[in-house]
């Protein structure tokens, strides 16, 4: 659908990937509702465990961008967890 072209809704790449010739994208994620997420990614890593880091930094990114909406932060870290150990536990959806 959008081939080469950034889909308008597209987040920006951070400026020290965009400047750097070997950063590799290595996770992509859509939200659209009523639809499942959509999402690509590429096994960078030889070692898998590395994929748990990257979740966890999310995590905290993700907690810190909240606390600068004025959530707090270790609130939502432990909602961003129990969120993590629900899906791990019951998966609402399926790797294709």
């Amino acid at each position: 659908m959008f081939g080469k072209r950034t889909p308008p809704n597209a987040l920006p790449v951070p400026p020290a990937a965009e400047g750097n010739p070997r950063a590799v994208e290595v996770l992509r994620v859509w939200a659209a509702p009523g639809q499942a997420q959509q999402l690509t990614l590429k096994t960078t890593w030889k070692d898998a465990a590395a994929w748990g880091l990257l979740l966890v930094d999310v995590a905290h990114h993700a907690a810190e961008a909240y606390a600068r909406e004025g959530h707090d932060r270790a609130a939502t870290l432990a909602r961003i967890r129990s969120g993590f150990d629900a899906e791990w536990a019951s998966p609402t959806d399926t790797a294709d």
